[in-house]
């Protein structure tokens, strides 16, 4: 049951996260990657951390402080600032379906880890969801913005960042809690980019922000950074970080509906088929094959 309660709560968090998506690629064109990092994580920060205090979660002991911001850095930091990067030269729609690699690049970090052994038959799920993730982006090239591979390839080497905070965040959850972790490690993410924005002159690009751009802001913050986070990493206590991953499926669908209306961006036939082709990939690659009965004894 736990499992299953686990993957629900993923579906809505990548849904949440691929709505994020299509706001960043609403918002990129005005602000650089770094502010709306800031942003997102900021706000983000400023309410999970006294509903963290108000509930009395638990925060990660001090033996593991170093890990959880490095954990934080390397996520909430790095991979949202490359993440911001790849939305301002593709589509929200293409750096999603890009994006959705992270369930094979998850497994691949755990068999490399020693956490999950690497099946032939997850070889195969892991080649047909690249395969499809390729031939997608590939076919639909003419019709992206100029210079959209650059975004995708950025993405595609961001989600590693992704695949080693799914993998190595689990235990560190479990001597927590979902929500001082997420405090804990978002809270360290958030500092080093303050620290950047302060040494490159802070919020400038926020000056020409209309009021349609903050409330995007507001919303980035707070459904695609606390609400999505935090739900992601309650996830991840409940079930295995592959399952969880798997869910990300879902994210490329929310930013093509969303980025639709809001940047008016044209959902093509090479999207879903690819968006088929990483769905079968990851099936195959997290569920079992047949199980053989054993033949009885004579």
């Amino acid at each position: 049951m736990d499992n299953t309660i686990g993957v629900l709560i993923a579906v809505v968090s990548s849904s949440l996260g691929g709505s994020a998506a299509a706001v960043t690629r609403y918002l990129v064109v005005d602000a650089d990657p770094i502010t709306l990092a800031i942003l997102r994580w900021g706000i983000g920060f400023f309410i999970v951390l006294p509903a963290t205090l108000m509930l009395r979660a638990k925060f990660p002991p001090r033996r593991d402080w170093a890990a959880v911001a490095a954990l934080g850095i390397g996520f909430f930091g790095l991979f949202f600032v490359f993440y911001n990067i790849a939305l301002g030269y593709t589509t929200a729609a293409r750096a999603s379906l890009a994006l959705s690699t992270l369930p094979v690049q998850t497994m691949l970090v755990g068999a490399l880890l020693g956490i999950e052994p690497l099946t032939l038959r997850k070889s195969i799920g892991v080649g047909v969801a690249f395969i499809g993730v390729l031939a997608a982006l590939a076919s639909g090239l003419s019709a992206a913005p100029m210079g959209a591979w650059r975004g995708e390839l950025i993405m595609t080497a961001a989600v590693l960042c992704m695949a080693f905070y799914n993998v190595w965040s689990r235990p560190f959850i479990a001597r927590s809690s979902p929500l001082g972790f997420v405090t804990g490690s978002m809270g360290a993410g958030a500092i080093l980019l303050v620290a950047v924005a302060a040494a490159r002159g802070g919020f400038a690009p926020t000056q020409s922000f209309s009021i349609a751009h903050w409330i995007a802001v507001i919303y980035l913050g707070v459904f695609g950074g606390a609400a999505a986070f935090f739900l992601w990493v309650l996830a991840l206590r409940m079930t295995t970080p592959t399952r969880v991953a798997n869910t990300m499926t879902v994210n490329p669908i929310a930013a093509s509906l969303l980025a639709a209306i809001l940047v008016a961006e044209p959902i093509g036939w090479n999207l879903v088929a690819g968006l088929m082709a990483v769905g079968v990939g990851i099936w195959l690659a997290s569920s079992q094959g047949p199980v053989r009965a054993s033949q009885p004894k004579k």
